[in-house]
Formats: C-alpha cells, sequence, structure tokens
C-alpha cells in the first residue's frame, strides 16, 4: 500500500525572506494601524519562480510555486502589482499584472494561479478570521488549479460539491484530523490526495488546490490563522503556519472585479452554523 501523505501547515520559505511589510513606507504613504490591512501571497503557478512587483518596488524575490507568506500589514491604497519571471523586471513584460485597491481593515490573500484553461491569473481572496464555536475549526478550499469542477471529501464524504475556478467554499467543522481528498465533480475519480489535514481548535483553515491536471501536478497546500476560539474556556491547541490579523466583528469583507481593479470590502463576521461536516 502507497502511504498516504500528510497535509501540512505552509510555511514562508527561506526564498521569501523579503517580507510583505519591509516596503511598506516605499508604497505608499505613512500610515497608522487603522489604515492598514493584513495581506498574504500565494503562489500557485507551477514552473515558474517569480518576482512580485507593487507599484513599481520589489515585494517578494525568488518567489517559489506552493509559497504563501506570512500575513503582513500594508497601507491601505491602490497598488499595481506585476508578477514577473524570476530576474526580469521590473523592464520586461510582466507574466501577470493586475491594480488591487486594499482598504483598510481587510485580511486577504492575493493568489497567483492558473486559471481552469491555463492562463496565469491574479485572484484575491477574503480569509474569514472570525471566531469559530468552541471545539470547532473553520475550514475552506480555493479551487485555484487548471482543471474542471471538482467535489472535496472529507473521511470520504463530500463536504464541497462542484467547486470551480477561481471559486472557494467555507464550513465550520468539528476540529481533529480529517482524511481529505479531491476529486472530479460527481465521481469518485481522485484528482488530489488523500491527505491527513490537522484542524486545530479555534483555527481558520484554508486549502488550495493547485497545480495542472494536464500536465499532471495537483497539489494542496494550507494556510492556516490562529486565534479563532469563541469561548474563554478553549483550550489553544498550537500549531504551525500563519498567524492571522484580526479584523472588527460585523463588518464585510468581499473582492469585486471592475475594469480590471479588484475593490475589496470587509465581511468578516460570517456564521456557518448551519453547515457541519
Amino acid at each position: 500500500m502507497i502511504p498516504r501523505p500528510t497535509l501540512t501547515i505552509v510555511t514562508t520559505a527561506s526564498a521569501c525572506a523579503l517580507a510583505l511589510g519591509t516596503i511598506t513606507p516605499a508604497l505608499a504613504t505613512p500610515a497608522t494601524d487603522d489604515d492598514k490591512a493584513m495581506v498574504s501571497v500565494f503562489h500557485g503557478v507551477p514552473g515558474l519562480t517569480v518576482d512580485v512587483y507593487a507599484n513599481g518596488d520589489e515585494l517578494l524575490s525568488d518567489f517559489k510555486p506552493g509559497t504563501v507568506t506570512d500575513p503582513q500589514a500594508l497601507a491601505a491604497g491602490t497598488y499595481d502589482i506585476q508578477v514577473f519571471a524570476a530576474g526580469q523586471g521590473p523592464d520586461g513584460n510582466p507574466a501577470i499584472e493586475k491594480k488591487i485597491e486594499v482598504p483598510a481593515g481587510a485580511n486577504a490573500t492575493i493568489a497567483a494561479h492558473l486559471s481552469a484553461d491555463g492562463t496565469p491569473q491574479l485572484t484575491a481572496f477574503v480569509n474569514d478570521v472570525s471566531k469559530v464555536d468552541a471545539g470547532k475549526a473553520r475550514l475552506t478550499v480555493r479551487h485555484v488549479a487548471a482543471a474542471p469542477a471538482v467535489d472535496v471529501r472529507a473521511d470520504g464524504q463530500p463536504v464541497f460539491k462542484g467547486l470551480e475556478n477561481p471559486k472557494e467554499d467555507t464550513a465550520e467543522v468539528g476540529a481533529g484530523t480529517i482524511s481529505a481528498d479531491v476529486v472530479l465533480a460527481g465521481t469518485d475519480a481522485v484528482a488530489i490526495g488523500p491527505a491527513d489535514l490537522d484542524l486545530q481548535e479555534g483555527t481558520s483553515n484554508v486549502v488550495y488546490a493547485w497545480g495542472s491536471a494536464e500536465d499532471k501536478n495537483l497539489a494542496l497546500k494550507t494556510q492556516t490563522f490562529e486565534g479563532m476560539e469563541s469561548a474563554p474556556q478553549a483550550v489553544h491547541a498550537g500549531g504551525n503556519g500563519a498567524a492571522a490579523g484580526s479584523n472588527s466583528s460585523g463588518q464585510w469583507l468581499a473582492w469585486a472585479a471592475a475594469g480590471g481593479a479588484i475593490t475589496l470590502s470587509v465581511l468578516v463576521a460570517r456564521r456557518l452554523s448551519d453547515r457541519r461536516v
């Protein structure tokens, strides 16, 4: 029997030592904490090491596929994000480019990934860091792979059905270890996994299904945010991964694309009590 891989929490690679926050002064005028947002970057384009620029300044260098940065504070404002093959920017032609407006209070991840037909693109995702019920964890799956619609299963049972690129779905589930896999929608044909996913109490876990079905390099990566326990008596179970920034309860968080720009507003307090595994 082939041993089942363990799905571990993604941490920032040494190649990404240039943190987002280190160049904030070059990107915007000085801002107070109230004027900032927490932003992460995920690289989901297989086979391409890149340099990432924001408003002409280098944000990340030698950024390798399958890597996600820790959340870092960025001043609110509009950013021209450009992704170049490593060593080819900023005077060359970017592989991906998009203007992103980052408002104060947001917590989000910008994903460089393939569309369903294999075209590189940028998608901005909300990170829900609102509280979860005692004994629970939040599980979010984001389809960012060059692949058709998929179903996501936990312990063999579908949790999310018909998920298409670049969509996501979220549920609040019981804390603990689950066996997760990704199958082609409506079938039992496994595309990714199975892999063991350890969901610690009071965490928000984002799983990226990325890569290319045609090139047979589909993979999973996980980003974890901590500190979502809702009850004082909840025991924090620890765990690795990126720590979350906090947003004010009751705000709306959503991304909307218009004219090549993404506008972000905030919803971080949505309850998913009607969805259980």
